[in-house]
């Protein structure tokens, strides 16, 4: 029907126009066959990203230990106000494998024993935000976890003109967080999390939106979970204190939509 074509190159158009807009240069991105996904899908799509050049910018730091539910927050606060979801450890690992300067220079730091150093960490953080999808702000998971490293990740951002607007302190009884953590479940691509008791997948060990399979981290398990919630602890109280107002304690032991409706006021 003349109506359907008409649909169809009006939706082509505007996808492409609104690729451009968002990215720029169509160089830099990965071929997609716009035929394959269905106009409903790719309407929806595009507004999405289209309202998201309407959002305010933020940045954002989640703290919290182990199990305390930043996992299951990220993707949706991501989703919401149109920011990347930043994990120092997924970064390391890309630029490892991208082996750009700084994943050279992280790798020769760990294949002999060393630590990764603060500013490479930074240098990391700081390439990461070039991505387009970092350009409405971005969620900072896992990283400062020291006063010295909060001081650097300041200093590389003041650089810029920005800085942290939000530090969203998911606090949970250490007692509640072996339960939480030896049950969970990981869908490494996307960051969803699942727990067999709490939130369990539709089917046992595949996510719910792709098929793929889940991941069981080997450290999830009540010993090594104790070791890290001693030192988590230990670093966490001079970070906030850091932070001063801008952050803000989400009491993360509650249902998940009082979760939502704190981190919602907590983002305003």
């Amino acid at each position: 029907k003349p109506s359907s074509i008409i649909r169809y190159l009006l939706i082509t158009s505007l996808a492409v126009s609104t690729i451009v807009f968002l990215f720029g240069e169509l160089k830099t991105m990965t071929t997609v066959d716009l035929t394959e996904i269905s106009s409903d899908a790719l309407l929806k799509e595009m507004n999405r990203r289209l309202a998201c050049l309407n959002k305010p910018e933020k940045r954002v730091i989640l703290i919290g230990p182990p199990g305390s539910g930043k996992g299951t927050q990220s993707p949706k606060l991501k989703n919401e106000h149109c920011l990347c979801h930043l994990a120092t450890g997924d970064m390391l690992r890309a630029a490892v494998a991208a082996k750009t300067p700084l994943g050279l220079e992280a790798k020769a730091a760990m294949d002999s024993g060393g630590l990764v150093s603060d500013d490479l960490v930074v240098g990391v953080i700081r390439d990461s935000l070039k991505a387009p999808e970092c350009r409405n702000g971005f969620i900072l998971d896992g990283f400062p976890r020291t006063v010295p490293q909060a001081e650097k990740l300041g200093e590389m951002l003041k650089a810029t003109g920005n800085t942290i607007d939000r530090v969203l302190n998911f606090e949970v009884p250490d007692s509640v967080l072996v339960d939480r953590v030896t049950g969970r479940w990981i869908h490494p691509a996307s960051g969803r999390s699942y727990h067999t008791k709490f939130a369990p997948p539709k089917v046992a060990g595949k996510d719910d939106y792709t098929g793929e399979p889940l991941m069981h981290r080997a450290d999830d398990n009540a010993d090594t979970l104790k070791a890290r919630l001693q030192a988590f602890h230990a670093q966490t109280k001079p970070v906030l204190e850091f932070y001063g107002p801008k952050a803000i304690t989400i009491s993360a032991n509650k249902p998940m939509y009082d979760v939502e409706a704190q981190i919602t006021n907590a983002m305003k």
